[in-house]
């Protein structure tokens, strides 16, 4: 019974160690910093709602992008719709807009080179601005609430 429950906390206590770096980061365009092996990646729906994508180096310094390969999909009550991405100038931006709506998800899939590991990131898609101090979309916010 004794081991069952330190088996107990130790998983609790694991489990909160793996949440514990969930916190929201957001770029200098006020979009969302998607964290890629060596490179970041800022996410940010522009007013005409396509998708830009900004990227930096580790230190947040801004960088061309070059090598990244971005796809997302918008998942709406309706269906899934595929979005692509083309390089235009610094940005990779995104082909088509988003549908219309919120509060449905954005699945992004990010790599930083063509061969490396595919990250998903799973964003909640609210574009209103958020009411706390950090003034960010709310798909961006850093508020602690």
């Amino acid at each position: 019974m004794k081991t069952l429950l330190n088996v107990l906390i130790l998983a609790a206590l694991a489990t909160t160690a793996a949440f514990a770096d969930t916190k929201v980061k957001s770029g200098p365009r006020k979009g969302l910093i998607l964290e890629l092996p060596g490179k970041n990646a800022e996410f940010f729906v522009e007013k005409d709602r396509t998708i830009s994508i900004a990227v930096y180096d580790e230190a947040m310094k801004a960088q061309p992008a070059s090598t990244e390969v971005i796809t997302a999909t918008a998942e709406t009550p309706g269906g899934k719709t595929k979005i692509a991405f083309e390089k235009k100038g610094d940005l990779l931006v995104s082909t088509t807009p988003l549908p219309e709506g919120e509060g449905y998800q954005v699945v992004v899939q990010a790599k930083p080179t063509p061969d490396a590991k595919t990250k998903n990131f799973r964003i909640k898609l609210e574009l209103h601005t958020c009411g706390g101090p950090c003034g960010n979309p709310e798909y961006a916010c850093t508020c602690d609430e």
